[in-house]
This record gives structure tokens, C-alpha cells and sequence, in this order.
């Protein structure tokens, strides 16, 4: 984790909920299969908080072995792209033209100053939101709470209901709010195509003097 997060860190470390949500997590690495690796759980707080511009929320890790690595999205170059980042990737190619990405690592957007944020940072393998409910919600709260706070003109990106459902915590004054259906298979049709996030956010970025993402 960049050290810039280390107050806000050791802040929700330390809570009631937290303690309990370590407990649970450590029960279940150690009789079960968790995604990602113990290692990775953080990784989207590598990026300096000073450098944030963008905050894509999405819902919780991939479940299958190997495609988690604690970035929203993201999978490692050496899996195949998931069919909801193939929607993304869609959109793009729509919106502002060819992606830049070649396979499914959105490592290249963490460097760029992209947070890739799930609400649940982990879960069982095969378990769709079996992690939910235990805490990291309240996590994931807060630190949205606090880059709300802390950081100047934010684009925030809110895909699927469970991101959505954060809305409020965002000063719309403040920062951009662009929000609509997660890119899965299931609901991409239902609002996320035709979206246009990547142009919207490349806009405010360029209004407030930031340079734009390479999408």
C-alpha cells in the first residue's frame, strides 16, 4: 500500500468492524479458497492518493482461480479477458475509439492515476458476493467518504447497483458522479452501452487541467 493511505489506513484498522472483519477473513483463508491472494487484497491502495483522478467502483473480486488481483475489473495479462471487461473494453472502442489496453491487466489506468475499487475486496471461490455483508462495505464507505473529502474535481464511475448505492457519499459539487448498469453480460444492454463514461471523464479531467486517461 503507497504510504499516502496510511493515515486513513490505520484509522479503519483499528475499528470494531474492522477487527471483526479480519477475524472472519482470517478463518476463511485458512479453510477455504479466497480470492485474491492475501497479498493483493490491498492493491488498489498502491496507487499515491495524491495522484487519484478517477474512482471506477464496481462490485467484488472475480471468482474463478487466478483472474482476481485486487483491482476492480482487472484480471492478470495471462487470463482471459472476463466478458464484463470485454463490454468495457466495447465501450471504449465506442465512445473514444480503439482501447489501448491488449489483453485484461488495467494496471496501465492504476499508473494514470485510476482507482479500480471494489465495495467487497474479497470472496470465496466459485461465491458470487459471498464476502458481502461481513464489513468490507463499511470500509469501502469510508474510503469514498475520504477521497470525497481529501481530493479536489474526482471522476467517479459507478457501475452495478452495489457502486450506485454509493452515490450519496459523493459532493456532485465537487467531483463528476457518472453512474450506470454494470457492464456484465446481464445488464451491459441496460444502460452501460451508449453510456460514454471514458469521453465524460476525459472532458472534466481536461476542464479542471488534468490530462486525460488513455483509455
Amino acid at each position: 500500500m503507497h504510504e499516502s493511505w496510511k493515515p486513513f489506513l490505520q484509522s479503519e484498522f483499528t475499528k470494531p468492524y474492522f477487527k471483526e472483519l479480519s477475524e472472519f477473513l482470517h478463518q476463511e483463508y485458512e479453510k477455504k479458497t479466497i480470492f485474491p491472494p492475501k497479498q493483493l487484497v490491498f492493491s488498489a491502495f498502491t496507487t499515491d492518493l495524491a495522484e487519484v483522478k478517477v474512482v471506477i467502483i464496481g462490485q467484488d473480486p472475480y471468482h474463478t482461480p487466478g483472474a482476481a488481483e485486487g483491482l476492480a475489473f482487472s484480471v492478470p495479462n495471462s487470463q482471459p479477458i472476463p466478458p464484463s471487461l470485454i463490454n468495457i473494453y466495447k465501450e471504449i472502442d465506442s465512445d473514444i475509439g480503439q482501447h489501448a489496453n491488449p489483453r485484461g491487466s488495467l494496471r496501465a489506468w492504476q499508473k494514470q492515476g485510476v482507482l479500480l475499487l471494489n465495495t467487497v475486496l474479497t470472496v470465496e471461490a466459485h461465491r458470487p458476493k459471498s464476502h458481502s455483508g461481513k464489513g468490507w462495505e463499511i470500509f469501502t464507505t469510508a474510503t469514498i467518504e475520504y477521497l470525497n473529502r481529501e481530493r479536489p474535481h474526482l471522476v467517479f464511475i459507478l457501475w452495478g447497483r452495489d457502486a450506485r448505492n454509493k452515490k450519496s457519499l459523493i459532493d456532485a459539487s465537487k467531483h463528476l458522479v457518472l453512474e450506470s448498469a454494470h457492464p456484465s453480460p446481464l445488464s451491459a444492454y441496460a444502460g452501460f452501452f451508449g453510456s460514454k463514461p471514458f469521453s465524460k471523464c476525459n472532458e472534466f479531467l481536461q476542464a479542471h487541467d488534468m490530462e486525460p486517461i488513455i483509455w
